[in-house]
């Protein structure tokens, strides 16, 4: 291939970058922490009935109106019936919310159908396991990339997915935004996503290995690069879309897990080519990595 762009022209510039990006998400996550959701920290969950059909937004207004500015709604169901969770374990907090919504809806009955309070204890328990989940994704990525390929491509995918995570993680963090099961499944979706990006652009790698036997490994990840880009914007771009169409009509409660995912595959796409494959230069990645030389074939010195 005659004609690449010179993606690793820029790299020193986009190291500069992404290190003041991880570091303030890491000071973030180190100082102000994540702001856990009522799927972590415990609460009270409030199933409401309604005589008449009702919005999810218009119970939230009212809710917000009456102090319960934290409440979580969503559509349970029927059109009739809402969803409500609140932090706190107040035996009476749910004829309190019932009260409140009563006095603001007027002849639209409601009525509670069930209060469950959900202790911070299993909170603690997703948290750990959803924590380990993650680990164990991670680990397992490496192991696939450094059997399917070669170590230091395992490695240079693992860095790449530390830093999608950490980046979303650190969004979430900086700006207190709630952090739900809901975002944990997307941050376990963005690993796979970016591990995805970053295997074809690895293959076209190691491709090019056999066929540009003359090129260097910077020329080599530029025509690599190159060569996938049109497929990776293609994806990229529609993966986006369809995200952009679920926070715009996802509702409140779609949102946060929408922009877990917006926030990843935009630094996975990134990390692709500015972590993933400047790590091999780094580890100075040769041919020799890919191709085991040829054993000399035995000399026969019979007569």
């Amino acid at each position: 291939m005659k004609t690449a762009i010179n993606f690793m022209g820029i790299r020193n510039i986009a190291f500069a970058l992404t290190m003041l990006l991880t570091v303030i998400s890491l000071g973030s996550l180190a100082f102000k922490g994540l702001n856990f959701g009522l799927d972590f920290t415990g609460g009270t969950l409030i199933e409401l009935g309604y005589q008449k059909p009702i919005q999810p937004s218009d119970v939230r207004d009212q809710l917000r109106n009456a102090g319960y500015a934290d409440a979580q709604v969503q559509s349970f169901g029927a059109t009739t019936d809402v969803l409500v969770r609140l932090r706190g374990d107040d035996p009476q907090l749910g004829n309190k919310v019932a009260q409140a919504l009563q006095a603001q809806t007027g002849d639209n009955q409601l009525t509670i159908n069930r209060v469950e309070f959900v202790g911070p204890s299993v909170g603690e328990e997703l948290r750990d396991q959803g924590g380990l989940g993650m680990l164990l994704a991670l680990a397992g990525v490496m192991l696939y990339v450094a059997f399917r390929f070669q170590w230091k491509f395992g490695l240079g995918a693992i860095v790449s997915l530390l830093h999608d995570v950490i980046i979303t993680l650190g969004v979430f963090s900086f700006f207190q935004i709630p952090f739900d099961l809901s975002v944990l499944a997307a941050v376990l979706a963005i690993i796979g996503y970016s591990l995805n990006d970053t295997i074809v652009v690895f293959d076209r790698i190691r491709e090019n290995f056999r066929l540009l036997r003359k090129a260097e490994l910077i020329e080599n990840i530029n025509i690599s690069t190159t060569q996938t880009m049109l497929r990776t914007l293609a994806t990229s771009i529609s993966t986006l879309l369809a995200i952009l169409a679920l926070m715009v009509f996802g509702g409140e409660n779609l949102w946060g897990f929408s922009l877990a995912l917006f926030i990843g595959v935009t630094a996975g796409t990134y990390s692709s080519v500015y972590i993933a494959s400047v790590m091999l230069i780094w580890l100075k990645l040769t041919r020799d990595d890919l191709i085991p030389p040829v054993e000399a074939e035995a000399v026969d010195d019979r007569p």
